[in-house]
């Protein structure tokens, strides 16, 4: 379901990371201690502590805790408002590395300066598209949630 190695191949995730993510979605109960994952898993607490954190900066898993209760529960959050996925600032701050990239390259060649240029490019494109593509997501996940196709 989640492939570590992909994850640590494509994000640079520990293979824990996947191994959790997966986990998280086919649990029974569906929120989980970090003692329960790390029995579950059979790994270390501070190894679950540290993939519960990369979940969470990436806006993938989220915490709960009830009244009286001293132990948080971690639960997949699939439904979250900023996908990990669709942050474009990520992108405009990487546009703006490169362009102080261009700015080292400024009386270089064209050709020397090309992939700078269209990796410029590319980002300020991610970085203007993906709040447009986030938007739509949200439209049509209203519309599948009110047909009953997504749960609400």
């Amino acid at each position: 379901m989640f492939n570590p190695q992909l994850y640590a191949r494509q994000y640079g995730f520990p293979p824990m990371a996947g191994r959790q993510l997966g986990y998280l979605f086919v649990c029974d109960p569906p929120q989980q201690t970090i003692d329960e994952l790390s029995e579950a898993l059979l790994a270390s607490r501070s190894a679950i502590t540290g993939t519960v954190r990369l979940h969470e900066n990436y806006r993938m898993t989220r915490r709960t805790r009830t009244a009286g209760n001293r132990a948080d529960r971690l639960s997949p959050d699939p439904a979250s408002p900023q996908p990990w996925n669709f942050d474009s600032a990520i992108h405009e701050e990487q546009a703006a590395l490169l362009r102080e990239g261009l700015t080292l390259l400024a009386d270089a060649p064209p050709e020397r300066r090309a992939p700078l240029e269209e990796l410029v490019a590319l980002t300020e494109f991610l970085a203007e598209r993906l709040p447009e593509l986030l938007n739509e997501w949200h439209h049509r996940r209203q519309k599948l949630r009110a047909s009953g196709k997504l749960p609400r």
